[in-house]
């Protein structure tokens, strides 16, 4: 087992997690052939640019966003499971960093959860910044039940332009983890894609948990390949074995 070689109980571990992770729930990906992108322009429906020129249509694309994570279908697959127990299981304390926006992994009872390009599940209000919870449809007529301003209530993700979500706390647990895993990532999107570099510059172990081998596979002292609902669970369990000892 290499990661007894390299790693102990004590280590604090810091997890990221991007699309793959989801897709096996049946929620569509953004950078597959057939995703998200390949039908619709980033600039036409995830820019502050675009919600100020055309915000009913950004809405609306978000809007089909949101009712398909509402789906009684889409429900956190095994891999969520084994990420929200690893929690309760590993002394040195586990932060969980996701570029997703679907709320899969809260309900597959994750806790210490960064959701560093948003919520989907929540709404903000671009005058005021309140956020409130609620997937339902957001419209350019609502009014802010805090500001009470109209046509400013956004899905509270972030946009290509805009600054990801809580990097100081990130940076500081990169800096300090023993253990940093990437799953489910491309290793192309950006400052995601980088933290595998910032964690091994400050002396952790790195491993690559995908279905295949990511764009920055080669920067990962390890790599397991395969369904995440298979690769997860087992990864956990050597864990689990590890923090017994």
């Amino acid at each position: 087992m290499r990661l007894r070689e390299h790693i102990s109980p004590s280590d604090p571990i810091v997890i990221l997690t991007g699309a793959g992770i989801s897709k096996e729930s049946g929620l569509q990906t953004f950078r597959d052939p057939d995703g998200v992108w390949a039908k619709h322009k980033i600039e036409d429906v995830a820019t502050p640019q675009a919600f100020a020129t055309n915000p009913d249509a950004v809405l609306g694309f978000y809007n089909l966003r949101r009712a398909q994570m509402g789906d009684p279908e889409i429900q956190p697959n095994a891999a969520h499971a084994a990420l929200g127990a690893l929690e309760g299981i590993w002394p040195g304390g586990v932060l969980l960093v996701t570029q997703n926006i679907d709320d899969l992994h809260a309900r597959g009872g994750s806790r210490n959860l960064i959701h560093m390009h948003g919520e989907l599940a929540k709404t903000r209000c671009n005058a005021c910044g309140d956020l409130t919870e609620g997937v339902g449809d957001i419209e350019t007529a609502m009014v802010c039940g805090k500001c009470s301003v109209t046509g400013t209530l956004r899905p509270h993700v972030v946009w290509f332009g805009e600054m990801p979500l809580e990097m100081d706390r990130i940076g500081g647990a990169l800096a300090n983890c023993g253990l940093f895993v990437s799953i489910g990532t491309s290793g192309n999107v950006y400052p995601a894609a980088g933290f595998v570099e910032e964690a091994r510059n400050h002396g952790a172990y790195t491993v690559e948990l995908n279905l295949e081998e990511s764009l920055g596979a080669s920067l990962f002292q390890e790599g397991r390949y395969g369904p995440a609902t298979e690769i997860v669970p087992a990864f956990v369990n050597e864990l689990q074995a590890l923090a017994q000892n």
